[in-house]
């Protein structure tokens, strides 16, 4: 089966949808696929100018964009790494522009012509961009109209005092998706009270291996029924509860780390003082928002693998500036471990006739993304902020140390 940038033609039919008329959200790609149509209206707006290219223009101008969204993604993840390099800078930015577009979920990503590497820029320019030129949390805004998953970040917004930019977020996504209401009632209607509503029945199966959420690890594991649900339930709300607390944690040290650095004037219309304080602040920075971006994989009822390119902005958190060989082997060990497509060697190992002991294997193999995610939380949240924060206090004390040998009669 040819599912070279297939969501791509997705997008184009629900563009051809909206320009002759028919309901958006009763289209179905062409065999063998029959894809449905599952973004709101407004994503559907914005498909409008693909439809008027022919397939092979529409190909190379979505994976420009494409491309040109994961460059700004690469930019800010590994901001401190690429500028340590100096006259070499480009070299590393195009190593690391190439290492972040062969792990798995962004090799599926491209292949399948996603729309994620573009949702992922907008929300790590609005969480991590030095000064804002922009009224911060617009482009959060941006990304909940074209797809509700980004929705997680009006929650890290709101937890770690950004409520600004929550405001901002909100406004801006009721904006345009009621400007789409306004453009397009029949199927905005459709969307809020159908098709949104329907889950997996539009999206694909539960219980799939691409699906490294929550709910599908439950779903390879129970039967549906009551107790899966229940069990879903209380472990969604436990993730949230931890993840959350987490990226709070990793942000607000970060914002106290940034308080006594002597910072320049903002250019724009603010200034992130975590962004312009240093590489420590910074790493801690991406760590509250990767955090976040893996929340929004395993917390959403289906949760691809290509979902899962947060891990790209794992790694800039993780890799900092590229000086503390620990979190170097660390960085490293998790692109290796995202680099090969484990989850579908997992799944051929659980098939009934193997040994039961490898079937066991095969079954954890077969949620070692989603499993991966949920460690990662922790490596962010716990691991990476006492790491982070000892430094500085070694730093601080050195610091006090020369200051009194200075003074020192």
């Amino acid at each position: 089966m040819d599912q070279r940038l297939v969501d791509l033609e997705v997008y184009r039919d629900g563009g051809r949808a909206l320009l002759r008329g028919a309901p958006l959200y009763e289209v179905l790609t062409q065999p063998p696929q029959f894809l449905p149509f599952t973004y709101p209206p407004f994503a559907g707006l914005l498909a409008v100018p693909f439809t008027l290219m022919s397939w092979t223009a529409a190909q190379w101008a979505w994976t420009v964009v494409m491309y040109a969204a994961l460059a700004v993604v690469v930019g800010y993840a590994f901001r401190d790494v690429i500028a340590r390099a100096g006259r070499w800078a480009p070299v590393a930015a195009g190593a690391l522009f190439g290492a972040s577009a062969w792990i798995w979920p962004a090799f599926d990503q491209m292949r399948f012509g996603q729309v994620g590497f573009i949702l992922m820029a907008l929300c790590v320019a609005d969480c991590a961009a030095r000064t804002a030129y922009w009224p911060r949390g617009m482009l959060v805004g941006l990304a909940v109209a074209i797809k509700l998953v980004p929705g997680v970040f009006l929650i890290y917004f709101w937890v770690t005092g950004r409520r600004d930019a929550a405001g901002n977020a909100v406004l801006t996504a009721a904006v345009a998706s009621l400007g789409a209401f306004a453009l397009l009632p029949s199927d905005s209607a459709d969307y809020w009270f159908g098709a949104l509503l329907q889950g997996g029945d539009r999206t694909g199966a539960i219980d799939g291996t691409t699906n490294q959420a929550v709910n599908g690890v439950l779903a390879r594991i129970l039967a549906e029924g009551p107790v899966r649900s229940l069990l879903f339930l209380v472990l969604v709300l436990a993730v949230a509860y931890a993840g959350f607390r987490l990226a709070r944690r990793a942000t607000v040290t970060a914002d106290a780390l940034a308080r006594d650095v002597p910072h320049r004037t903002p250019g724009g219309t603010d200034l992130m003082r975590a962004a312009d304080a240093g590489p420590g602040p910074y790493s801690l920075l991406l760590a509250g928002v990767a955090i976040t971006g893996l929340l929004s994989v395993l917390l959403s009822p289906v949760g691809w693998m290509h979902h899962l390119v947060w891990i790209i902005i794992v790694l800039g958190a993780l890799l900092g500036d590229g000086r503390d060989p620990r979190r170097v082997l660390l960085a490293a060990g998790v692109w290796l471990y995202y680099l090969f497509p484990l989850p579908w060697r997992g799944a051929a190992l659980s098939r009934g006739e193997n040994p039961l002991l490898v079937r066991v294997i095969g079954r954890i193999g077969q949620n070692a993304f989603g499993l991966g995610a949920l460690l990662l939380l922790f490596v962010l949240g716990f691991w990476l902020v006492n790491r982070i924060r000892a430094g500085q206090d070694r730093k601080d004390r050195a610091h006090d140390r020369t200051r009194v040998g200075t003074l020192s009669p």
